[in-house]
């Protein structure tokens, strides 16, 4: 094994343990979200946000993070932003 596969082996790895742990992430916040709802013994006319998009808004953000970290690793390590192409 070259050296370069061995750490692209290593950096899919990291990727996958780090998805992994987000979605664990995901799923304690939906369940925090769902037993403790501050605006539950609100009598004021607030319009609520459904749990479900701020849960999504917020996972959609950490992987546009992830790509971004994704983005400049390459950049770095290659000078292309997408490598292989020309």
């Amino acid at each position: 094994m070259s050296p370069l596969s061995g750490f692209l082996a290593v950096i899919v790895s990291l990727t996958a343990i780090f998805v992994a742990y987000l979605t664990k992430q995901f799923q304690n916040e939906n369940l925090n979200y769902l037993t403790s709802n501050p605006m539950a013994n609100s009598n004021t006319k607030v319009k609520t946000i459904e749990k479900e998009k701020v849960v999504a808004e917020t996972l959609n953000g950490r992987f546009a993070m992830l790509g971004l970290i994704a983005a400049v690793g390459a950049y770095l390590t290659t000078g292309q932003i997408i490598p292989g192409f020309v």
